[in-house]
This record gives C-alpha cells, sequence and structure tokens, in this order.
C-alpha cells in the first residue's frame, strides 16, 4: 500500500494557514487507512514527524511535543532521513505538498524533492517559480494574448514619475511580487507612497510590483485539476465585507474553519459570455504554467456583459484547503481529491536531470585555468 508523507508548515509567512491545509489531508488520510507521515516544517526551516492526531492548537506555539527531528536530503534515493547517528530513511513513497507561501510553493521545496528523486503532488519547480513570481506571471499571460492588467516592478526608484501613465495618480495597489494569501497587499493613493512602501516593508524585501487599483471591481475564482485529465470547477465568487480587497482575514480567518467556510457564491451566478470567456482562459492558463495537481486562478471583472471586462489576476499553485470546498461542491470528497493527486504523483517518473554534452571535452581542451583568466 502506497504511503503518503504530508509536508505543512514551513518558513513563510502563510506558515500557519499551511498547518490547517496540512491537516486537512492527514486527518482525511488517517481516517482512509492510508497510513499518513505528518511532516511538519518549522518556522525556523527544521523539519520534524509529528503525530498526524494532532490539531492545529498543538502547533501555535511551535513543534508538538513528542515530535522527532529529520532532515531532508537532496540526493537520489535519500529523502528524508531521522537525524540521529542511525539516519534512517523516513518510509513514504509519495509526497503531498501542503506547504503555501515561501520556499514550499515557489519551487525551492519540489526543487529539493526532485534532487532526492521523491514522487510529490503540486507544481514542479519550474511552474511554481512561474506562478509565484506575479510580475513573471503577468508577462506569460499577456504574451499568450490573454487579458491581464498591466503590472510593474517596484522599488524605491521605479516605476519613474511619468514613466507609466497607467499610474498617474491613484489609487493603486501594492503587492509583494512573490507570495499570496493578500499578505502584504496594500492600496495607496500615489506612486510616490508606493515606491516609500516598497522601501520599508518587511513584507515587500523580496521583491514588489505596482498596479492601477480598479474601484467597484468583482473578484472570481475557479480551481483546476489535471488527473487524470484537465477538469474545471464551477465558478466562485467570493463575497466580501466592507473592504477594498478580498483580505487574508476574509479567505483564512473567517468561520474557523479557514478558505473552506469563507463566505461565498458557489457556483456563482454570470452572464454566459463571461464564464465562457473565463473558462477557456483558465483552461489555457494551466496549460502556459505546465498546472500539476490541483490549482486556482483568480479572476477580476468589472460586472458587466462583455468579456472585455474580464482580466486573469493571479494563481495559485498549491491552494488553501486544495481547493477541496472548490470539489466537494461538484460531488467529490477529500479523500478522493488527494487519491488523484497521489495517483498522479506516481504515475510520472520522477525529475530526471539531463547531462548529456557532460562527457568532460571541454575539460580536456581547456588546458590551465590560469590560461583562461588571462
Amino acid at each position: 500500500m502506497t504511503r503518503p508523507g504530508i509536508c505543512f508548515g514551513g518558513p513563510s509567512p502563510e506558515h500557519d494557514i499551511s498547518i490547517l491545509t496540512g491537516l486537512q489531508a492527514v486527518h482525511a488520510l488517517d481516517e482512509a487507512g492510508r497510513d499518513p507521515v505528518a511532516l511538519y516544517w518549522s518556522p525556523t526551516g527544521s523539519w520534524h514527524e509529528v503525530d498526524p492526531g494532532l490539531e492545529a492548537s498543538a502547533f501555535a506555539d511551535g513543534v508538538p511535543r513528542g515530535s522527532s527531528e529529520l532532515e531532508l536530503v537532496g540526493r537520489p534515493g535519500v529523502g528524508f532521513v531521522r537525524a540521529d547517528r542511525r539516519r534512517r530513511p523516513v518510509p513514504v513513497d509519495v509526497i503531498v505538498n501542503c506547504c503555501h507561501g515561501g520556499p514550499g510553493e515557489d519551487g525551492g521545496l519540489p526543487a529539493a524533492l526532485d534532487l532526492a528523486g521523491v514522487a510529490y503532488t503540486g507544481p514542479g519547480q519550474a511552474s511554481a517559480a512561474i506562478c509565484m513570481d506575479k510580475l513573471a506571471f503577468s508577462g506569460a499571460v499577456a504574451g499568450a494574448g490573454l487579458p491581464a492588467l498591466p503590472l510593474w516592478l517596484l522599488t524605491p526608484d521605479a516605476p519613474a514619475d511619468g514613466v507609466v501613465a497607467d499610474l498617474a495618480g491613484g489609487p493603486l495597489i501594492v503587492k509583494p511580487r512573490f507570495g499570496g494569501s493578500s499578505i502584504g497587499i496594500e492600496i495607496v493613493e500615489d506612486l510616490a507612497t508606493a515606491r516609500a512602501l516598497a522601501g520599508t516593508s518587511p513584507l515587500l524585501r523580496d521583491g514588489a510590483v505596482v498596479q492601477r487599483y480598479l474601484t467597484d471591481i468583482i473578484d472570481l475564482n475557479i480551481s483546476v485539476r489535471t488527473w487524470p485529465e484537465l477538469r474545471l470547477s464551477a465558478v466562485e465568487r467570493p463575497v466580501r465585507s466592507d473592504s477594498t480587497i478580498y483580505t487574508y482575514a476574509q479567505k483564512y480567518l473567517t468561520g474557523g474553519g479557514g478558505m473552506a467556510t469563507a463566505p461565498r457564491e458557489l457556483p456563482a451566478t454570470l452572464p454566459q459570455p463571461i464564464e465562457a470567456a473565463l473558462r477557456a482562459a483558465a483552461a489555457e492558463v494551466a496549460r502556459l504554467v505546465m498546472a500539476r495537481s490541483v490549482m486556482r486562478i483568480d479572476f477580476l471583472w468589472d460586472g458587466g456583459d462583455n468579456p472585455a471586462g474580464l482580466w486573469v489576476n493571479e494563481i495559485n499553485p498549491i491552494p488553501g484547503s486544495l481547493s477541496w470546498y472548490f470539489w466537494s461542491n461538484e460531488g467529490d470528497s477529500l479523500i478522493g481529491l488527494l487519491d488523484d493527486l497521489i495517483a498522479e504523483a506516481l504515475d510520472g517518473p520522477t525529475r530526471r536531470f539531463v547531462t548529456q554534452g557532460a562527457d568532460g571535452t571541454a575539460l580536456r581542451s581547456v588546458g590551465t585555468i590560469a590560461a583562461k583568466l588571462a
């Protein structure tokens, strides 16, 4: 029987939400008799095997009692091992990646698992890197001819006043270039304020982007699954409070159940041309970013009947609750979703690195390094 390891937590602002997603998966797999291994990644970067029966409160003050420290070794045939003298491997056949934000979702963890030759769910390294870089994702979407709102790199010096007409005046929306869940997003009145924010906010230290903020805009989301074929869920319309953006608190802290209990209209009532355009764009985005497992694609809509008022906004490669609430609406169970993700991960070979051309010819022809430096 396949034994899954579920990775959750991690050194990310979304650490706590990742724990919720991970424990949902762990408990569902445990109840189904899959004998899951719960792999907790602490905010400081250490790995621990924890009791799969733990509840979220056990992690509120750090690493739970009774856990066993592990190490992830990026070498073929090794993977997770116990951090003791014997260095015994942790017996898992596949990793279910439930890490939101940071290295768990931006390609860092997938790259380490590739090096270890371990099968895993979620995006591969290249896909994750594109999805979690808002500037790269926006450019890829626009380059493919899909509708995307213009987005610019933001630094304390750029963009310069007057260079970008769209940013003259305000309001503007500032976002972390890398990351999700609405953490670090701010609405400001002008470009000077945006640039000042980019130079002072710790959440923007690794990069920031800026774009025109559209008032009275509507969020629309859809989930995609890729196994055994590409599937699109019904469209969700999140229900905002009086705030100007769909906030982190609204997404994850409403009702005590994270994304699964956040208020929403699902399926959303939409004009037929808007729903058709959204579904076509979602399928194309999934192909564009090499989507795998389950992802969520977020759109912005001006509320009209014309598809010209619909834009691709962002993509979440490892969505909260693994987007299960989308698929529950379709009649699918959480364990059914997890079984599909695991089957897809095990069906394909682990990543193979190409060494063709590394045959020593260039090395033998060099002579001395001193000659190369001269």
